[in-house]
């Protein structure tokens, strides 16, 4: 749709919605009432029932094919289909709920039969996650991070050459609202000679996008670089919860470990390549003295329309600011142009091994911080390693998350002429440790 200004629907909270306006149109998989799960669309303030749609003979030829794979109980088989089935389906999208549609006297007196209340609606994890690439592409982080234990030389000699990453655990990806339950592990207290076990005490957040993978490809072929946008399916907000005591003592020599593997949370609507398409831009240059990108890694129009202007948002929650009925507390601003690799750079390098990826594998970018103090994606970095403590609005302080923090993380993209998009939220609230591994 060209004329992005015009897009209007007759779905009245669309207009304007801060999220989900009709140029968005996400997928996701919800209930309502104990109903099964199945597949939906975020329009405004409800939920488009795709099953209901299906069955009430509103799509056609190929949007009925796409509607009917993105009806399911997980979006897996609809991000296998790739580009052709979701310009299918948004096509048929626009179609029915657009301003002027001439279905829409039918589609109005269907009412909650084919929209549901958002409000209303249990929201769950939109596919079947069968792999989880958690990647360091957020080179202020990396930067920020490694002057913590390295101040002469805070990046490691791979960094400008190879999109790092680690593989990560699948089977504890939550979607947003799951509690998150401290971990307990073991950790070596300052001075200390040997380990002891308990729970953590430096427990963080971590400000992250979310790829979702779409077509795969053969065991044995790499993607290239040119055609690796055409293997994402999406894109939603992703906080890797870590335990910064548990990483300090495990992570050396082979990474992350339990400090990672015991939470990761996820938005719940997957926003679509073609909904992000008016917020491409360039690739920031890279600083003078880099190195460029090894040929494999390197794309002429992926350097210059395969970035994406998203801004990210940190918000935080405690139990005595809801006491005293006080908003959540902004942390931290920063975007998705603080990323010194393309989406695109890191599909390509996760598979020039031969590894295969499979519809619905997830990757996370890394923490996104942006160069300045505001910007910071995880409060390693905004307390400096919790020598310096962040202050709240309700007269508490925090070097680390404590339980009963609650955090929330939100994206919007914005561009003059084209309404801004968002992605929802990802939240998550930190449950005290379990006393049962201790004993």
């Amino acid at each position: 749709m060209s004329a992005q200004t015009e897009l209007r629907s007759w779905v009245e909270s669309a207009n304007g919605h801060p999220d989900f306006p009709l140029a968005n149109l996400p997928l996701g998989v919800f209930s309502l009432d104990g109903d099964a799960p199945r597949g939906g669309v975020a329009i405004g303030d409800y939920i488009f029932d795709l099953a209901a749609a299906c069955d009430a003979g509103l799509f056609a030829d190929a949007a009925l094919e796409a509607a009917r794979s993105a009806a399911a109980s997980s979006l897996n088989a609809f991000f296998a289909r790739g580009a052709s089935a979701r310009l299918a389906l948004r096509t048929g999208l626009y179609e029915l709920l657009g301003e002027h549609s001439a279905q829409r006297t039918r589609l109005q007196a269907m009412g909650e039969m084919l929209l549901k209340p958002m409000n209303q609606c249990q929201l769950h994890l939109p596919a079947r996650v069968g792999d989880y690439t958690d990647f360091y592409v957020g080179i202020h982080h990396a930067n920020n991070v490694g002057k913590l234990f390295r101040p002469d030389n805070p990046l490691l000699p791979n960094y400008k050459y190879v999109p790092i990453g680690y593989h990560g655990r699948a089977s504890t990806i939550d979607v947003s609202g799951a509690p998150v339950r401290r971990p307990n592990g073991q950790t070596l207290p300052a001075g200390a000679s040997e380990p002891v076990f308990g729970a953590s005490k430096r427990l963080d957040y971590e400000l992250e996008l979310g790829i979702w993978i779409g077509p795969g490809n053969a065991r044995g072929e790499a993607i290239p670089i040119g055609e690796a946008a055409a293997h994402v399916a999406g894109f939603c907000l992703l906080n890797d919860w870590s335990a910064r005591d548990l990483q300090a003592w495990e992570y050396q020599p082979l990474g992350p470990f339990l400090s990672k593997s015991f939470a990761t949370s996820v938005s719940p609507w997957v926003v679509l390549p073609e909904a992000l398409a008016p917020f491409r831009c360039a690739q920031p240059p890279r600083p003078a003295g880099d190195p460029q990108p090894l040929p494999y890694l390197f794309d002429e129009r992926d350097q210059q329309l395969g970035a994406l202007d998203i801004e990210l948002e940190v918000l935080l929650l405690t139990e005595a600011m809801r006491a005293q009925g006080l908003p959540a507390q902004r942390i931290a601003l920063s975007s998705t142009q603080n990323m010194y690799w393309t989406v695109a750079q890191m599909v390509a390098h996760h598979s020039v091994n031969g590894c295969s990826l499979q519809p619905g594998d997830l990757f996370g970018s890394g923490t996104l911080s942006g160069p300045s103090a505001d910007s910071c994606g995880s409060l390693l970095e905004v307390t400096e390693g919790g020598k310096r403590a962040l202050e709240l609005p309700s007269g508490e302080t925090r070097t680390f998350l404590e339980d009963g923090d609650e955090i929330i993380l939100k994206a919007r993209c914005r561009r003059e002429g084209y309404p801004s998009i968002g992605f929802g939220e990802c939240r998550g609230r930190v449950l005290p440790a379990s006393a049962a591994a201790a004993r």
